[in-house]
């Protein structure tokens, strides 16, 4: 029987700019309908790194400008980024499906996460964000609400927090889609970061692990598996040195293990990790996939990646 899948694809599925992802997301599509055409259900979704930043930067330079363009907020762009991905993405995946002779419905859900107000990321924002100005602007922007700090003399920048998100809030939307054998493209860029005030969803200037978001997700609807895919065909400790091992299988037990011993950079690996094994052990027949994308369909066979399992 095909698997309901949640498959998380990183910065080199989406390429760095709008005509590279517009290229890159034709490959992309053909790995995804590979999957689909094995018989899975698959829920897309990705990361927006360059493209957000991208977004940020254009709005601040407008605002500079003699016309003044309202400044935008981060929760804004975030939505915009969602947006234009998933065109690509959607409109790539069609085509690809109906290449293959399959008719199956792709949309794209704009797509909240909720985190917490007191999450301790808050307390120490430390991801840059968008284009740098001068000190002068960087005090105006800062009497409006946002952290802004001295980048290495290159001048000032934002910087926002990096929170966990703790619920998904379209997620009836996208297990909906998913039950009806639909394709959603989904929580883009972690989600538009969001906290409750009343019946309020509010934005605030974070911004959200694709891969958190992508294994909550994946528990609340209820999938089978959760693919994230990277840069490596599977995980290696000891990278880089003369004792390198690459990994096909991995406990929870020993990730813990190669966790505590630093194996894995907190920067790339160690957040995929993390959360692979935190999906896994939300419930029983749980299986998270680390690999290339094109080989997602072969790790699915259990013919390469990584496979974490409890």
């Amino acid at each position: 029987m095909g698997k309901k899948i949640v498959i998380a694809l990183g910065g080199n599925a989406l390429g760095k700019n709008l005509y590279e992802q517009m290229e890159a997301v034709r490959q992309t599509s053909k790995a995804i309908v590979d999957l689909i055409e094995a018989g899975h259900t698959v829920v897309v979704a990705h990361g927006n790194g360059p493209q957000v930043g991208m977004i940020k930067s254009a709005m601040d330079e407008a605002n500079k400008s003699p016309a003044q363009t309202e400044v935008m907020t981060l929760s804004m762009c975030v939505a915009m980024s969602q947006a234009y991905i998933g065109y690509d993405l959607q409109n790539a995946i069609r085509e690809e499906l109906l290449n293959r002779g399959i008719d199956k419905p792709v949309s794209t859900v704009i797509t909240q996460a909720l985190v917490d107000p007191a999450d301790e990321a808050f307390k120490t924002p430390t991801k840059p964000i968008g284009g740098f100005c001068t000190e002068e602007n960087a005090k105006v922007l800062m009497e409006k609400g946002l952290n802004m700090v001295e980048d290495s003399g290159r001048g000032w920048r934002q910087v926002v927090a990096s929170p966990k998100p703790i619920d998904i809030v379209e997620k009836e939307t996208v297990k909906t889609l998913m039950n009806a054998g639909q394709v959603a493209i989904t929580v883009g860029g972690g989600g538009i970061p969001v906290i409750k005030e009343g019946n309020l969803l509010r934005g605030v200037p974070a911004v959200i692990d694709k891969d958190f978001a992508s294994a909550l997700l994946a528990k609340e609807i209820g999938a089978d598996t959760l693919i994230i895919l990277t840069a490596v065909e599977k995980v290696a400790v000891n990278y880089g040195k003369p004792n390198e091992e690459w990994l096909s299988e991995m406990s929870i037990e020993k990730a813990n293990q190669y966790i505590e011993e630093g194996h894995f950079a907190p920067g790339s690996m160690l957040p995929k990790v993390l959360a692979a094994m935190d999906f896994v052990e939300s419930g029983d027949n749980k299986e998270a996939l680390i690999t290339l994308l094109e080989k997602a369909k072969d790790g699915i066979a259990g013919k390469t990646g990584t496979k974490i399992t409890k």
